[in-house]
């Protein structure tokens, strides 16, 4: 299926998207800065060709995130009031700017990719998945799954799955089934997929990664799933400071193993299945870079096994310096 395929990823990338204000000096999270480190880093790698950039999608209003949240909530975020820093982000006009555009990306990467499936896309996004209805969480403030979802389902029908690898149970669209039932169809239960292993390789992490692609290949070939969205959290690599399971071999293993899986249920329904990239969790203070380098492997593996090009990997994850978990 290879050759079906676009040799370049689409990304979905505006500045606009970044939030500039305060997030380096008082914010633990990087995650409101990291479209912009991730772009440039790679802009300035021998990996830029792998991308090819779109920036002309129009930002989310007011009203698509009353999708997955109560109107007061959004007024509060909007507004900068009420319970705004629920999400443990700092509060500014930038950040509001940029969630409208970091959900709006991850929507139209879902939908362009569904429309041109040959074509695989990129929205370089993350905190969304703890976000609630009435409040934001763990370094999320709005759903961008649940919106972008419901949407998709609302518009062409379309039912998505999430392979949610960040070390962080996606809570998200769980906590949204009663709030919007509609998710429930967009996303049936099972399609919100949340890897976790104990071992400190990270072997039991890809083998439960493994299972779980094997059931939802089976979803696709019945013709139940429409799009496909993999969430690759660097916070799942052991080094992380929150914490997680693998190792960079194991880490990188489960890039390779969705983009063999990928290539796999394509040949068996006989045409591309749609599919979007986003960034999701990754914290090191000791090293930023180390996070930004997690993701562009993973990119160099999608792009490689599905985009059928040869990058060569020559980014090396430096260890932990130190242990500083907050």
């Amino acid at each position: 299926m290879k050759h079906e395929r676009e040799s370049k990823i689409l990304t979905f990338y505006t500045e606009k998207q970044v939030c500039f204000d305060s997030i380096e000096e008082q914010s633990y999270s990087k995650s409101p800065l990291k479209p912009y480190l991730l772009m440039k880093r790679i802009e300035a790698s021998e990996y830029t060709e792998m991308l090819k950039v779109v920036s002309d999608f129009e930002p989310f209003v007011f009203e698509d995130f009353l999708i997955a949240h109560t109107e007061r909530y959004v007024k509060n975020v909007f507004e900068g009031k009420g319970n705004c820093t629920s999400n443990s982000i700092p509060w500014s006009k930038n950040l509001v700017e940029s969630l409208t555009y970091t959900n709006s990306a991850l929507y139209n990467a879902i939908r362009y990719a569904y429309l041109n499936p040959q074509q695989v896309t990129f929205a370089p996004v993350s905190g969304m998945h703890h976000a609630r209805p009435d409040s934001g969480s763990g370094f999320c403030t709005f759903s961008g799954q649940v919106i972008a979802s419901v949407k998709m389902y609302n518009e062409f029908k379309a039912r998505g799955v999430y392979f949610d690898l960040d070390r962080h149970f996606g809570n998200s669209i769980e906590d949204t089934r009663e709030f919007n039932p509609i998710i429930n169809l967009a996303v049936p239960k099972g399609y919100n997929v949340n890897p976790y292993g104990s071992d400190a390789e990270g072997h039991e992490y890809v083998k439960f990664f493994n299972d779980e692609l094997s059931r939802i290949g089976y979803e696709v070939i019945q013709g139940k799933v429409d799009y496909v969205v993999f969430c690759h959290g660097a916070d799942s690599h052991r080094d992380d400071d929150l914490g997680g399971y693998c190792n960079t071999d194991n880490w990188v293993h489960c890039a390779t193993i969705f983009a063999e899986w990928v290539n796999e249920v394509s040949m068996h329904l006989g045409r591309p299945i749609p599919v979007t990239l986003a960034l999701f969790g990754g914290y090191r203070r000791d090293n930023y870079n180390a996070v930004l380098d997690l993701h562009t492997k993973s990119l160099i593996q999608i792009s490689n096994i599905i985009c059928g090009n040869s990058f060569v990997d020559k980014l090396e994850i430096p260890e932990k310096v130190h242990k500083n978990i907050f």
